[in-house]
């Protein structure tokens, strides 16, 4: 690696006479800003010292040939990957032992010239051989370099990241950067300067070595606030020289990172989980569609589950569908393809990528930058979140996930939302539910007191949560709190049996029961108490599931047990419809009502002035299996919409399909035949 001053006096002469050929000019078509593009294709090969032969099939005609298939409004391709080699012949990085030409160069022209966007996919924090310098890298509790995780009081950003994200933009004339290994690749560092800096920020001397020691959550603050300190920093020295370079974090302000965006970033993105990717972009879509942001998400073209025999590669039918749960909530789509080891892309799978570009483009004058509106807002509170988390953006949303999952496959429409979202515009939402949280500061708390009681709706879900309103419940609790432990659920008839966490409340008055919950002795056999852990067996004897009551001009429920940390392992139908029933209970008259399949997503989204219902088909095992070779219809469906006034007429696009529809009582209903994967009810105004 160069020394700073020689590199940088480098690339100061490299940005001075940096040829024109890939820079936007009078020359080339104009290319839409990422926060206006709409569809992409993501390659990466994280490039590594095997790299000796990078660009010699990198052609015009192979990129050409990708635009013409797919049409994409950007291509975003590997530069340096978590290895922390460059792809192209960087003068101030560390390029790989060999190159055929200058492929970055070949893919900036093709794109230029065709008004396609270039992006790089470049890893930040990151980067297994710039931590090999010393002072670059993270240091652990037992005083040992990371052999991954770049250290935020080290010169990585001054002296590699900064210059190299410049030496791209002003050399190369790329219209942005992906930075990939950021706040999920974030780590404590206990080097000296670190520590130093703790200390002086907090006046803590004695520094806690891990969880559970005393200062532990005030350190992962600190470095959380270092995190985004480092981001701000490079966003902001790189557009100080290239304004015109587009710059999104990886994961920065999504789900990972539940909070407002404090970093001035060109747009938002994440890749959602390669496997289960379904229940995974429902929740990070739905999360970044209120961040007041432009953003996209990314899909793996791929399963991650290798078996032998098998396949790998996703069909056009499986992406599509993880596209439309993107595109419903408003959001740009893109897929990831890998690179061959010299940088050159598999041909033979972009006419699948072409098959799903058709899908997208065909709904893109309906979804995109739509926005929903407002039913059921469940919280994913970024302080109770940070307080839970033994890492800085560490993600297990499980409890999250599951009441949202629950809710879906009962056909609500439901955002995501974190406190910043809900301050100050409560009243926007008939319903709140409040998952599984053990901590809200006491000024939100309050909001949402207020909230109830001047005639909204709040559901509580789980024992913690429950304890936190136990005033406003009027209740107290009955006994300690359970392990997970095996349970009986009784609702309308039905009974399942689960493995929760569990405490009961007094029964107040005022409290009306809803469910029972009925501890299973551990002498059972069933599946749910052999598995469960349970130090505490409460008395077996049935009680209340949840309560409701009244509280001021609104309601507030509390289901007693971890409900949606329970539901994703089976997704039991009993425990689905028992969380659907107490929803109900308090919102019971939502705008759209779906039924004929619990396998359809619903949401009702306005754009362009028109109200739109998305139907998506959520059937089959898309959270167990890799690759879905098919996705049978859903249907028929009726759905039921509360209007101010009938609509001129009802749409299912795309197609433009007429759909009859009666109107009363200040609704319209309509048949939808069937859904394949993803269908729009639009109503026209008069």
């Amino acid at each position: 690696m160069k020394p700073f001053r020689s590199r940088l006096a480098l690339l100061l002469s490299l940005l001075a006479f940096a040829p024109l050929s890939g820079l936007h000019s009078a020359d080339t078509p104009p290319r839409l800003k990422r926060a206006d593009s709409f569809l992409g294709i993501h390659f990466d090969f994280h490039a590594g010292p095997d790299c000796t032969e990078v660009g010699r099939n990198t052609t015009p005609a192979m990129i050409n040939r990708i635009i013409d298939l797919v049409h994409p409004d950007y291509l975003q391709i590997d530069c340096k990957g978590h290895p922390g080699f460059s792809s192209y012949p960087t003068k101030v990085g560390n390029p790989v032992p060999g190159f055929v030409g200058d492929p970055l160069r070949v893919w900036r022209d093709v794109t230029a010239a065709r008004g396609v966007g270039l992006y790089m996919h470049y890893s930040g924090v990151y980067d297994s051989h710039a931590v090999k310098q010393p002072g670059w890298a993270a240091v652990d509790a037992a005083g040992q370099p990371s052999t991954k995780a770049t250290s935020f009081w080290g010169p990585y950003a001054q002296q590699l990241l900064i210059p190299q994200l410049r030496e791209l933009a002003g050399v190369y004339g790329v219209d942005g950067a992906w930075v990939d290994g950021e706040c999920w690749s974030a780590v404590v560092d206990y080097s000296p300067a670190a520590i130093t800096a703790f200390q002086t920020a907090t006046g803590i001397r004695d520094v806690p070595r891990k969880a559970g020691e005393p200062h532990w959550f005030e350190f992962l603050q600190f470095h959380r606030e270092s995190f985004r300190r480092y981001l701000r920093d490079y966003v902001t020295a790189v557009n100080r020289t290239h304004p015109d370079f587009q710059l999104c974090s990886n994961w920065a302000f999504t789900d990972h990172m539940p909070e407002p965006v404090s970093a001035p970033l060109a747009f938002l993105s994440g890749d959602y989980a390669p496997d289960n990717s379904v229940n995974s972009a429902r929740l990070s879509a739905r999360f970044l569609a209120q961040q007041g942001k432009s953003w996209d998400l990314m899909a793996w073209s791929f399963s991650n589950k290798a078996v032998a025999g098998q396949k790998t590669q996703k069909t056009a039918a499986q992406l599509q569908r993880e596209a439309a749960v993107v595109l419903a909530q408003g959001g740009g789509f893109q897929a990831y393809y890998k690179q061959k080891r010299d940088g050159s892309i598999f041909d033979e799978q972009m006419p699948v990528m072409a098959e799903v570009a058709a899908f997208c483009r065909a709904r893109q004058a309906l979804s995109h930058h739509a926005q929903s509106v407002p039913q059921i807002a469940v919280l994913l509170s970024q302080e109770d979140h940070y307080r839970r988390n033994t890492g800085l953006f560490s993600r297990n949303l499980t409890r999250v996930n599951g009441v949202l999952q629950a809710l879906l496959e009962s056909q609500q429409a439901v955002d995501v939302v974190g406190e910043h979202h809900l301050t100050g515009n409560l009243a926007r939402y008939p319903l709140i539910v409040v998952p599984e949280c053990d901590y809200l500061t006491p000024a939100f708390h309050d909001e949402l007191v207020a909230y109830a009681k001047n005639g909204g709706s709040l559901l509580l879900v789980g024992p913690g949560t429950a304890g936190l309103f136990a005033r406003e419940l009027n209740a107290s609790v009955t006994g300690p709190l359970s392990g997970s432990i095996p349970l009986r659920l009784e609702h309308n008839g039905a009974t399942v049996d689960i493995a929760a966490r569990w405490q009961a409340l007094s029964p107040a008055p005022g409290l009306r029961p809803l469910g029972l919950i009925t501890p299973i002795t551990p002498a059972s056999t069933t599946k749910a108490a052999k598995t469960a852990k349970a130090a505490v067996v409460p008395p077996s004897s049935p009680l209340p599931a949840a309560y409701v009551t009244s509280f001021g001009r609104g309601r507030i429920a509390a289901i007693l047990f971890t409900a949606g940390t329970t539901y994703p392992k089976d997704r039991p139908p009993v425990l689905r419809d028992f969380i659907a029933a107490v929803a109900r209970e308090l919102f019971p008259q939502p705008l759209a009502e779906v039924t004929g399949s619990h396998d359809v997503d619903v949401i009702v989204a306005q754009n362009h002035g028109q109200v739109m219902v998305h139907l998506i088909n959520t059937s089959g095992p898309h959270a167990t299996q890799s690759i879905i070779e098919s996705i049978a219809p859903v249907g028929p469906l009726a759905l039921s919409l509360r209007v101010d006034r009938p609509p001129a007429r009802v749409t299912l696009e795309p197609g433009a399909r007429v759909l009859p529809f009666t109107a009363a009582n200040g609704a319209i209903r309509v048949t939808v035949p069937s859904v394949a994967i993803h269908d729009i009810v639009v109503l026209h105004e008069r």
